[in-house]
């Protein structure tokens, strides 16, 4: 789930975060009053990064799978170290959280058709699943049934007060079919600027907020209509991400309403429809783009069918704190996630194991080295919390399952940090900071890297939207501050070209595959240097007086601002 695209970084210049020309222009100082204290170097082992990595990422633990034996050993191991590094169990006196998910398997696909109750059944519309859709279903339902579904286009599917937008003005969405364009209203824009963030991907832009705000409409199916430039991938990604098993935290009794089946259809299928529907595509695309956009309905039904196998199981997200001398009801959390893919597509040698070292076995070992540290410093005055999350590559689920379940409450949660993939490539001079202007926590961000010498290149593919793509993602969609900061591209030895060089072979060479193993010749020494500037953020906002919260006009800013009005402690 997390970003791939240092290689295409090469052409980034690499700038200070007070760079406001380049980056966007929340950053030019909002909240410059905060309490941001000084912090030393933390005294970091190198020896338990590696002999952590190792661990996890031998054959031994299988590529660490959730419910499976590979998985446990991880968990007790990651319960053995946080003991030894002075933690206490974060969980009511517990170490893990446990995350009940459930695994669902469509089969038996109907082709999805489109009718015109009134027209000629001659022109009805068939398209065939995979090829031309794709949909699952969220709800543990044996059978999913689509039936004479009316179809409305709803633009881009947003609902935004913050930014006065909403495609779904005036229309009762109950038991209809939402037709959704991927990405958000200003994509395609050159700069930064615009009510959606110029050509930087919004949370309104990616799918998951649109399956979720058609289900809260009360919409019976969403269908986002794919196109692979908006998109940042082909269809091909979304064929095999959205067949086979589809694995979900179990929904509880309270949970948000969710459509019947959400997915997707090829670009090409969506112009027929509407075609059909006697409108035409292109125009329907830049009405949506415009402020005052109004729901179209098509006049057209949507039908189909399919059967669903469920599976259920657990798995346990592993939660350790280091309580706080003065205000341990506040707390900074660090986030990553343990978990991997398990056995997979067997490299050419027969390895089927994906061991998983570099992803997230990295991360992994980050909480226990931050631990050893802060506990060897001293507790700050807030509470800091080291949460292992599971499921991430399953789709983010360990972590949502405790956002959506905090043990600490999120009110309380000053910020955090979320850690995915340390790159093992020698120090660079920078760090890639994925969603740059969207808090005040960037203040503490630039105050850590001037204490380091260093310097933070912005995402070099802000439409991708790879904010929303990784553990800290749960936390920020319900309004607590979080970071994202990767492994930097301008390497001391060999600059930028070499740095392109090392994540394009991880990229094509290890990533996902049989060969992210560990290697006894690893150059530890810039993997010592993100941990350092990830122990001076933890300790800056644990020390900290201040509640950092997200800049004006920010999708989560009013989230929090909720949260806080609520709370009698924190904000």
């Amino acid at each position: 789930m997390k970003r791939m695209f240092l290689a295409a970084a090469s052409a980034a210049a690499a700038l200070s975060l007070t760079a406001c020309d380049e980056l966007p222009d929340s950053l030019s100082g909002e909240g410059s009053a905060l309490d941001i204290p000084e912090v030393a170097d933390g005294e970091l082992s190198e020896q338990t990064m590696v002999d952590i990595v190792r661990e996890l990422s031998s054959d031994e633990y299988e590529g660490r799978m959730p419910g499976t034996e590979g998985g446990k050993k991880t968990v007790a191991l990651l319960i053995e170290k946080y003991k030894a590094a002075g933690l206490e169990p974060g969980n009511n006196g517990e170490w893990v959280q446990d995350v009940p998910l459930v695994e669902i398997t469509g089969k038996d696909f109907a082709p999805l058709t489109i009718t015109n109750p009134n027209g000629d059944a001659a022109a009805d519309i068939s398209l065939d699943f995979a090829t031309d859709w794709v949909g699952v279903s969220y709800q543990e339902n044996v059978e999913t049934t689509l039936e004479d579904s009316e179809i409305v286009f709803v633009g881009y599917g947003i609902d935004a007060a913050e930014r006065e937008w909403n495609d779904y003005d005036g229309v009762d969405m109950t038991g209809k079919t939402a037709l959704i364009l991927v990405n958000d209203p200003d994509f395609g824009a050159e700069t930064l600027d615009g009510p959606f963030g110029g050509k930087a991907m919004t949370y309104y832009g990616r799918w998951t907020y649109k399956f979720e705000e058609a289900g809260r409409k009360g919409a019976a199916a969403a269908l986002v209509i794919h196109d692979e430039a908006p998109a940042s991938y082909g269809w091909n990604v979304v064929e095999s991400s959205w067949s086979g098993p589809q694995a979900y935290a179990q929904r509880g009794e309270n949970a948000p309403p969710m459509t019947s089946m959400n997915g997707w259809v090829q670009k090409s299928a969506a112009q027929q429809i509407i075609e059909a529907a006697g409108q035409d595509f292109e125009a329907l695309l830049a009405a949506a783009k415009e402020p005052g956009f109004k729901p179209v309905p098509l006049g057209l039904s949507a039908s189909t069918s399919f059967r669903n196998d469920i599976r259920t199981y657990a798995s346990q997200n592993v939660i350790g704190v280091l309580p706080g001398t003065e205000r341990a009801d506040e707390y900074v959390i660090h986030t990553a996630h343990w978990d991997h893919l398990g056995r997979c597509t067997p490299a050419p040698d027969g390895d089927d194991i994906c061991n998983g070292a570099v992803d997230n076995a990295t991360g992994t070992a980050a909480l226990v080295a931050l631990a050893e540290a802060h506990a060897k410093a001293g507790a700050t005055a807030r509470s800091l919390v080291f949460l292992a999350v599971t499921a991430e590559e399953q789709g983010l689920l360990g972590a949502d399952y405790y956002a959506a379940n905090p043990v600490f409450p999120l009110a309380q949660t000053v910020g955090g940090i979320n850690m995915d993939a340390f790159q093992v490539a020698g120090p660079a001079k920078d760090v890639t900071v994925v969603g740059p202007g969207k808090s005040q926590l960037d203040l503490f961000l630039e105050a850590a890297l001037e204490a380091d010498g260093r310097v933070a290149t912005p995402n070099p593919k802000p439409e991708a939207g790879y904010y929303y793509r990784s553990d800290h993602f749960a936390f920020a969609k319900r309004g607590v501050p979080m970071l994202y900061v990767d492994g930097g591209e301008d390497l001391v030895e060999g600059g930028r070209e070499a740095g392109a060089a090392v994540a394009k072979d991880y990229t094509e060479n290890r990533y996902h595959g049989p060969k992210d193993e560990f290697n006894e010749e690893w150059d530890w020494s810039g993997v010592m240097g993100d941990l350092n500037l990830f122990y001076r953020l933890g300790r800056m906002m644990g020390m900290s007086t201040s509640w950092p919260n997200w800049n004006d006009g920010d999708e989560f800013r009013g989230t929090r601002d909720a949260d806080c009005e609520r709370s009698e402690v924190g904000c």
